[in-house]
């Protein structure tokens, strides 16, 4: 996602490459950051608080990719990448679930 992230803010217009085209990468660059640090936790708690986070950084990344297009900055692509970071979402929920039930059943 991150990468086809990037490759689509790098049509945006010029005026954009400090504000919305640089706000977008970065969040769709937080979602894999924080799971990956999450994972190095030594707790499953302390892992599914960031995998919160990473949750977050994709609803925010879904929000920007909606005000880009409404912005006119992408196209129909948009479409796809909507449907990628909702399946991305719905899979961190998930497992934010499955990990949240391993902590309450300890």
């Amino acid at each position: 996602m991150a990468v086809l992230t990037y490759k689509v803010t790098n049509s945006f217009p010029k005026n954009e490459t400090y504000a919305l085209a640089n706000q977008l990468n970065r969040a769709v660059v937080s979602i894999a950051s924080n799971i990956a640090e999450g994972s190095s936790r030594n707790s499953q708690k302390d892992f599914s608080h960031f995998l919160e986070i990473a949750l977050g950084s994709a609803f925010e990344v879904e929000t920007q990719l909606c005000l880009a297009h409404k912005l006119g900055y992408i196209g129909e692509e948009v479409n796809g990448l909507i449907s990628k970071i909702v399946r991305i979402e719905k899979q961190i929920n998930s497992f934010i679930s499955k990990i949240n039930t391993l902590v309450d059943g300890q």
